[in-house]
């Protein structure tokens, strides 16, 4: 999987990176980068659209489908060749991969965008944090903890479920990176990451039902929910193959960085979604964390 993933995707990035390219395919890379973060964020943004008519669940379901739909045909897996010792990293992947979208998408719903990215953030943070033992990644932990303890201070308006689901995506994303990491050691290409798109698929076709029969979409809802999917998961996924072939890893990190604010300015402008001087101020910390974790790591 990849070092540290960018926000609210369903789809792995290879873990091997090759040696750094010239610098003409470095500034394609970055600016391969910066579209893969643009698309990511404006399909959560386009999928929220769809929130009024089929909620959620029902974006979620379709955002599903569609990963299924592009990791499946990339990754071409051979399920029969799976062994038992390859295909429960597998299911726990195929369930982490709703679990995580699920909570993001719910976030979005009652705490907006930007919030909610940002909290889920917190998940492949504590993952780079969690690897050194540096001085500078103790105070980067401690930036980062104070930064959402302010996002959680108590107030009237406070919405506690809502950054509930944001913490939970934030644990789900963690779960994410430690599990493809086992797939990835494990099974070559792609074929572990198609696999668990498709089982995750199959597990939210029953849900994809239930919405259909109780929340019938409208074609707007419906497009609004595909396109969020291929904003947020083969975009992004077909993106990063390109850039981590061009760029080091660590710069990709730090890049990585820009999502939460990508998504506050995004929820801004594309959805009226205005944040208070507390809320930058934390997604400020948040985000200035990992870059000086990352701008400080060698390696």
């Amino acid at each position: 999987m990849r070092r540290l993933p960018a926000p609210s995707r369903s789809v792995p990035v290879p873990s091997s990176v090759p040696a750094p390219a010239p610098e003409g395919q470095r500034l394609l890379g970055v600016v391969t980068m910066v579209g893969s973060g643009l698309s990511n964020q404006t399909g959560a943004a386009i999928g929220s659209l769809a929130f009024p008519v089929i909620g959620p669940v029902g974006v979620v379901a379709v955002r599903q489908y569609v990963a299924a739909a592009v990791l499946l045909a990339v990754g071409r897996p051979r399920l029969r060749s799976f062994t038992w010792r390859e295909w429960w990293p597998v299911l726990g992947l195929a369930v982490v991969f709703g679990t995580m979208n699920l909570c993001l998408y719910t976030a979005i719903d009652r705490i907006g965008l930007g919030l909610a990215v940002t909290l889920e953030f917190v998940g492949p943070l504590a993952i780079a944090l969690a690897a050194v033992r540096r001085r500078t990644d103790v105070c980067c932990a401690v930036l980062a903890a104070a930064g959402v303890v302010t996002l959680m201070r108590p107030s009237p308006s406070t919405d506690y479920v809502g950054m509930g689901f944001g913490l939970l995506g934030a644990a789900s994303w963690a779960a994410y990176i430690l599990l493809n990491r086992t797939v990835g050691s494990r099974i070559p290409g792609a074929q572990g990451a198609g696999a668990a798109a498709g089982v995750s698929a199959l597990m939210f076709l029953p849900v994809g039902i239930v919405v259909l029969l109780t929340r019938p979409p409208t074609l707007a809802s419906l497009g609004y929910a595909v396109t969020a999917g291929v904003l947020s998961s083969a975009v992004p996924y077909l993106a990063d193959l390109v850039t981590l072939r061009r760029v080091p890893a660590q710069v990709f990190g730090l890049f990585m960085s820009v999502n939460p604010v990508l998504a506050a300015v995004i929820g801004l402008v594309g959805l009226g979604q205005r944040l208070g001087w507390t809320e930058c101020a934390s997604i400020a910390a948040i985000v200035t964390a990992n870059t000086l974790s990352m701008a400080t790591r060698r390696g």
